[in-house]
């Protein structure tokens, strides 16, 4: 957070640590008597629920913006998919193991193209193309990861869920994020995004897609590359040429995302979008 200004009134810590010094009475004791911003019963009620949103709201925005950071990359995809050679944590039967385990292929995917955006990223002193996901395991962990391979800051926003979800360890500390809301989470997914990344996931994947393509379609997020990561998954899931068909969209809109197979293949699509020029072939792998 940026440095308190300099000011000759007493500071609201320095009032809450006097506030704690009061002798215990039956009236200090009141809930009435705590001070409305140090009132967790307060700030949690129904009434407040505005406060909390314009809250969540600002907390990673003033820390993003004292970081500089401009602009993300943001990687969508699955936590249930396991890293190549790791055991399919989530699978609940063998048909969903094998499944699981064949498309781990994503996570190298999404590390890769992650490492891309994250070297261009470095070439504009991680102001721009900064890698952000939601924080978690599976795809999410393979895009922090892959900006740490190449030294660049990436950001984690992860959200409370019933059964715990700790942030990866690739995440940048002083950019992981938690949230309550998943509509604040999402309006800090979208902001900054100059692209969006969609690897295989379950309904919170198509959620973060279809959130995304709406806002894209109805004009009220500028244009960006969408890109869909494996035709053979997304031609099983998704029949949109359908929608097209039947009229309820237009034929038009099939042209506002990407289905691409590869990091490389996504990022040609990032790079002519945007006339960028070509990462090094070091950098690339090539």
């Amino acid at each position: 957070m940026a440095k308190r200004r300099p000011t000759s009134l007493r500071t609201s810590k320095q009032d809450i640590a006097s506030a704690r010094l009061v002798p215990r009475t039956p009236q200090t004791e009141s809930s009435a008597y705590r001070l409305a911003f140090a009132d967790d019963e307060f700030l949690t009620s129904d009434d407040t629920r505005g406060i909390r949103f314009q809250l969540e709201y600002l907390k990673p925005e003033f820390t993003l913006r004292e970081r500089g950071i401009n602009s993300t990359v943001v990687l969508f995809g699955g936590a249930r998919i396991p890293e190549p050679g790791k055991d399919a944590w989530a699978a609940k039967n063998d048909t969903q193991r094998k499944n699981l385990e064949a498309a781990s292929r994503y996570y190298d995917e999404a590390r890769r193209f992650a490492q891309l955006a994250s070297s261009m990223a470095k070439m504009h002193d991680n102001s721009e193309f900064v890698v952000v996901t939601g924080g978690g395991p599976g795809v999410m962990e393979a895009g922090n990861r892959g900006a740490t391979d190449v030294g660049a800051p990436s950001i984690g926003f992860n959200i409370v869920l019933p059964h715990e979800q700790a942030p990866n360890v690739y995440v940048t500390p002083a950019l992981s994020f938690n949230f309550h809301y998943f509509a604040t989470r999402k309006i800090h997914f979208l902001i900054r995004a100059k692209v969006v990344a969609v690897f295989p996931g379950g309904f919170g994947t198509l959620d973060e897609f279809f959130e995304t393509l709406t806002l894209i379609q109805t004009g009220r997020m500028d244009r960006v590359p969408l890109l869909l990561f494996g035709k053979e998954f997304w031609g099983k899931v998704l029949n949109l040429e359908a929608l097209a068909e039947m009229g309820t969209i237009s034929p038009g809109d099939l042209e506002l995302f990407n289905i691409v197979d590869s990091a490389d293949q996504g990022w040609d699509v990032v790079r002519k979008f945007y006339n960028l020029p070509e990462i090094d072939e070091v950098l690339r792998g090539d």
